[in-house]
């Protein structure tokens, strides 16, 4: 199930609630037990191990807009 961070308007504090995807717009009460709060908007990031920045052999090398020096 997805968590979903939120802000309470009133006194600020920022929680997390577990909750399935169809309730995420729905109002959240903050743990001191306001009911005004905001769905934050949160982001991820992705870390990948092993692999290589080299360019593919299928890849061309070089770059520009057309990957390689012919726009003069």
């Amino acid at each position: 199930m997805p968590s979903y961070s939120y802000r309470c308007r009133s006194c600020g504090d920022t929680f997390e609630k577990s909750r399935p995807m169809a309730e995420a717009s729905d109002p959240a009460i903050c743990p001191q037990g306001h009911e005004d709060s905001v769905k934050l908007l949160t982001t991820f990031g992705v870390v990948s191990s092993g692999g290589s920045s080299a360019p593919t052999p299928s890849a061309p090398a070089g770059g520009g807009c057309c990957g390689g020096g012919c726009c003069g």
